[in-house]
């Protein structure tokens, strides 16, 4: 086998399967475990994988702060919060992550839509201030990389609330390891609110699919659905279907 063909196929099987172990593999292929790792060093040098002990997994996105993130793909994120807001009906209890799609959908969100919005992040909640709908901000320490509480506060707080749609806030998603975050404590959190949602929606624009963080959020079969760009291949869009998410454009 061509070293562009093992490189080939370990891509297509790190999209299937979501890992690589280099010692299964080489075993596979009939190959010295040393011919992988060093096809492994090469794929990650080319900037298509992450190296690990062992293997490799699928890239981490980068992670800037809320500010650097809200000037990236604007356009994009506003037609992802457009779309989204449409889901949202009058008299609905909706929870809004932090982070800058979801700051679009409140820009989409009409002034006088008459609905409660619950939320853990302050500047989504201050966003709210000139909108008629209920807004519930919870309390706990801040995390200010991604502007949104964390810690016992919140999750306690949680415990008294049911939502109808929770929009959730994540820095990647793939078909093997669900939406993931950069932050142990944040991951938390995200879970406790989904716990208390009816459904869980997540707006990812085309940079957030195929890629791993570190800390797992939620697997896709406890997603409702995903909120996406129009015009992505079928093939990267056709993992998620086929999980039974619903899949709307923008």
């Amino acid at each position: 086998m061509l070293t562009s063909q093992r490189h080939a196929h370990i891509l297509d099987r790190l999209s299937r399967d979501g890992q690589i172990v280099a010692t299964r593999l080489a075993l596979e292929l009939g190959l010295s475990e040393d011919t992988i790792r060093r096809d492994l060093r090469e794929l990650a040098g080319e900037g298509k994988l992450k190296r690990v002990h062992g293997g490799a997994l699928p890239l981490s996105p980068d992670l800037p702060d809320l500010a650097e993130r809200e000037t990236i793909a604007a356009d994009v994120k506003q037609a992802l919060g457009r779309r989204a807001a449409a889901l949202i009906a009058p008299g609905m209890v909706v929870f809004l992550d932090g982070g800058s799609t979801n700051a679009a959908l409140v820009a989409a969100l009409p002034r006088s839509l008459t609905v409660t919005i619950v939320t853990h992040s302050p500047t989504i909640a201050a966003a709210l201030a000139g909108h008629d709908a209920e807004v519930i901000l919870l309390g706990g320490r801040l995390y200010k990389h991604s502007m949104v509480t964390t810690g016992a506060a919140v999750v306690e707080a949680l415990a008294a609330l049911r939502v109808d749609l929770f929009f959730l806030g994540a820095t990647a998603l793939h078909p093997v390891h669900g939406a993931t975050t950069g932050d142990y404590e944040e991951a938390q959190v995200k879970r406790a609110i989904a716990a208390r949602a009816d459904a869980t929606w997540l707006m990812a624009a085309e940079p957030k699919f195929d890629r791993v963080s570190p800390h797992r959020i939620l697997p896709l079969a406890d997603l409702q659905g995903l909120v996406i760009p129009a015009g992505l291949e079928e093939a990267r869009i056709s993992p998620y279907a086929e999980a039974g998410l619903e899949i709307v454009t923008a």
